[in-house]
């Protein structure tokens, strides 16, 4: 077994190498020196780190683009770059109603990517079959050979247990009980697989690109078909022992409410998904409202979608208020379908959060809208990729010489 020190130094040398390829991936090049002034790390640690990603094949030194002198007038510094050839990555992203896939390079320039409609609730093997058909689309949109990929990263909308890889409750996603979502997504593509919840894919991608950037703990609150939480602790994502951190849609909101899919009574997910306001709203106008008609509602201020807008986000707030009071976050990020919301959304959550919590926690959080939009979770299971590069390489090696 794995003692504590092992772990969390390995863990340390993992969010030092990621803190390395941002640099790298933000600035385009960068010499070892300017690397240890951008990270804040020794330059004995830094050449460490390059040296290994060097061997690995994910960064190249451009000698043909040597600065004139070095630091102190010795040889010149050399700058290093991400090796857009030395492979691609895959992103899978299923919502419950949709499902999207896009193929990078390792420096994250997206070069193709497709969706279609799809109901993840049903058939998990159904899914499957479909994202292995998006994957072999986007890679001749792309007009790239698949033998680049060195892995796909997958985010689903459940908890996933993280000793056998399977959905951690089967109220969640029903079709996809006992399916190892990594080993069968793997057995169709030849690649490896990481498997992630989708709101920590939405928090890791929010975190690397958008509103979340600076902040080593943060909240991601993903609201649409469902309601999750993504946890970002001291830079890492934060997934619990079994897998379910973060969960916080099935948490009681309203103990007198209706029965959610999971078994309880008045989860968080049956007042403030997007399916439940939507059906709330489409009682009170008579008339069928989609999730699409609601926001469009919102935008143009009418009194009562604004109104379940309003009080959605403050029992979510109410939820995010518990959570900041344990984990002290940064940033709330509020992400998903309903994002779309704004300030009718996130003002809500943010006067549930200053009422509920601590006013230490209070005072250190504020609450924001996410800037990557849909994209999110797909663009966080490509980091996922990116983020482990070394180790998918080794995987994807180890795979050949098998």
């Amino acid at each position: 077994m794995e003692s504590s020190d092992s772990g969390s130094l390995r863990s340390l040398r993992e969010l030092n190498r990621g803190r390395v390829i941002d640099v790298l991936r933000t600035r385009g090049s960068a010499s070892r020196a300017e690397i240890a002034r951008a990270t804040g790390l020794s330059r004995s640690t830094v050449s460490t780190i390059v040296t290994g990603l060097i061997q690995s094949g994910l960064v190249g030194e451009q000698e043909e683009a040597t600065a004139a002198h070095g630091d102190h007038g010795g040889r010149p510094a050399v700058p290093l770059a991400l090796n857009r050839s030395a492979g691609l990555a895959l992103g899978i992203d299923f919502g419950h109603t949709h499902l999207r896939v896009a193929v990078s390079d390792l420096s994250h320039e997206v070069l193709a990517e497709s969706s279609r409609d799809l109901d993840v609730d049903h058939s998990a093997a159904e899914g499957l079959d479909a994202a292995a058909a998006l994957v072999e689309r986007v890679l001749s949109d792309a007009d790239v050979n698949g033998d680049r990929v060195i892995g796909a990263g997958m985010g689903l909308p459940g908890p996933i247990n993280r000793s056998t890889g399977t959905v951690g409750s089967s109220a969640i996603l029903p079709g996809w009980v006992g399916v190892d979502a990594a080993a069968e997504m793997h057995s169709r593509l030849g690649l490896p697989v990481e498997v992630e919840n989708d709101a920590n894919l939405g928090a890791l991608a929010e975190f690397v690109w958008g509103a979340g950037q600076k902040f080593s703990e943060l909240i991601y609150i993903k609201l649409s078909s469902g309601v999750g939480a993504g946890l970002l602790l001291d830079g890492r994502l934060y997934r619990g022992s079994g897998g379910t951190a973060g969960e916080i849609g099935h948490t009681p909101a309203r103990p007198d409410g209706v029965v959610c899919r999971c078994g309880l009574r008045g989860c968080l997910e049956t007042v403030a998904s997007a399916r439940s306001i939507a059906e709330l709203l489409s009682e009170s106008r008579g008339e069928q409202v989609g999730s699409k008609r609601l926001l469009e509602l919102v935008a143009a201020e009418d009194p009562a979608a604004t109104r379940l807008i309003a009080e959605a986000g403050r029992d979510v707030g109410i939820a995010v208020a518990n959570l900041c009071n344990i984990v002290n976050p940064g940033r709330v990020i509020v992400g998903g379908e309903l994002s779309a919301a704004g300030e009718t959304l996130t003002e809500a959550i943010a006067e549930s959060i200053d009422r509920y919590a601590i006013p230490s926690a209070a005072e250190d959080v504020t609450v924001v809208p996410g800037v990557l939009g849909e994209r999110a979770e797909l663009l966080g299971a490509l980091a996922l990729v990116l983020h482990g590069s070394d180790r998918f390489l080794a995987d994807a090696q180890h795979e050949v010489a098998a």
